[in-house]
C-alpha cells in the first residue's frame, strides 16, 4: 500500500502522480512534456496515499518501476476486498 510503512512503492504507474503538481510548479505541462517525468527513475513527486499496486510476481519479487505496469499500476480491483470490510 502506497504511503504506509517505511518501504512502499515510490514509482506508481499513474500519470498524475508522476508529473509535478501545479501547486509546486505553475508552469504548464504539455502532453508531450509529461513524458520527461514519466520516463525518469526518480520517485513520483505526488504520493498516492492508500493506493494498492499490482504487487509482487510469482517469486514474491517486486521491482519499483513505473514502466512495469503489471506490478506498479494501482487498480480498484485490488482495493475491492478492503472496501467490503469498511462497510
Amino acid at each position: 500500500m502506497v504511503g504506509f510503512g517505511t518501504k512502499y512503492p515510490t514509482q506508481v504507474h499513474h500519470r498524475a502522480a508522476s508529473i509535478v503538481s501545479i501547486k509546486k510548479d505553475a508552469a504548464p505541462v504539455s502532453c508531450k512534456g509529461g513524458f520527461d517525468s514519466w520516463f525518469n527513475n526518480s520517485p513520483n513527486p505526488n504520493v498516492l496515499d492508500g493506493a494498492i499496486v499490482g504487487g509482487p510476481d510469482e517469486n514474491d519479487a517486486y521491482t519499483d518501476s513505473r514502466s512495469i505496469y503489471q506490478m506498479a499500476e494501482p487498480a480498484t480491483v485490488s482495493t475491492a476486498p478492503l472496501k467490503f470490510f469498511c462497510v
